[in-house]
């Protein structure tokens, strides 16, 4: 009869939530040299089906009181995961179209990047070399954000979002699942994106069509727009504060109102 593996069974001795020393007894922590974990930071290293995953956490990273790191997460080289975070959290329910099943891992926070206080990272999420998120802000499952990139506090990144390098994201903002913002576009506060015409939700009848918006390179949102389904904002692009915009927005053209119209060329 097979022998269970130590770390198996020190696992099950523990529990779901460890410490960083219980963590480790388990052979479940991998860090580095000069790593700075807090002894009340909390590690959750099993998912939803019951699959243990490590932690890893490379040199010089710092690890706040209160955060909670899931298993399958890499911290990287000088990152600095803040208090009352979350990061590499399973996802459970249902959500676009399916039911997320709580599978962990694939989380990394890249090298000198630095997750404020109250964030939530979920499970297979990729955050670039440098970048910032900020206090309360949520990245759903499967975001990828580029290096450099800032992301202010309270904002929503939903499910699968692909944001570049350099990109600028003021608080406040809603980015729907999906949606793309290619290197150093820039959005202003309170920015509300749909990828949704129909609003159709749990239709045993009607598929939903989902179309997310596009972000070209170096394009420019305003404060308080919001931007329909399927709609491009083209490269260089500028978008006036409070507009709504229904339709793409070529190349470095200039458009504001409500509907947004294109009224000249941004630079």
């Amino acid at each position: 009869m097979a022998t269970p593996n130590t770390s198996q069974q020190n696992f099950s001795a523990v529990g779901r939530e460890m410490t960083a020393a219980e963590l480790d007894h388990a052979g479940l922590l991998h860090a580095e040299n000069n790593v700075v974990i807090s002894r009340y930071a909390i590690f959750v290293p099993i998912d939803e089906l019951g699959t243990p995953r490590p932690v890893v956490i490379r040199a010089g990273a710092v690890i706040e009181p209160f955060a909670v790191v899931h298993g399958g997460t890499t911290i990287g080289e000088q990152a600095r995961v803040e208090e009352h975070t979350v990061v590499g959290k399973p996802e459970l329910g249902y959500a676009v179209g399916k039911i997320r099943p709580g599978v962990g891992g694939g989380t990394v926070i890249g090298a000198g990047a630095t997750v404020r206080s109250g964030a939530v990272v979920y499970a297979e999420v990729g955050i670039g070399v440098n970048t910032l998120i900020g206090h309360h802000t949520l990245l759903r499952t499967a975001v990828q954000v580029g290096a450099d990139a800032q992301l202010g506090h309270h904002l929503t990144i939903e499910r699968e979002t692909r944001i570049g390098r350099d990109v600028r994201c003021s608080p406040g903002s809603h980015i729907t699942s999906s949606t793309v913002l290619a290197d150093r576009v820039f959005l202003g506060a309170g920015v509300r994106t749909i990828n949704d015409k129909t609003l159709t939700w749990r239709d045993p009848d009607r598929e939903p069509i989902l179309a997310a918006p596009t972000f070209d390179t170096e394009a420019k949102v305003g404060s308080g727009c919001v931007v329909l389904a399927g709609v491009t904002v083209g490269e260089c692009a500028l978008v006036g504060a409070g507009s709504l915009v229904t339709r793409d927005v070529p190349p470095g053209a200039l458009a504001y109102g409500h509907p947004a119209r294109v009224q000249g060329e941004a630079r």
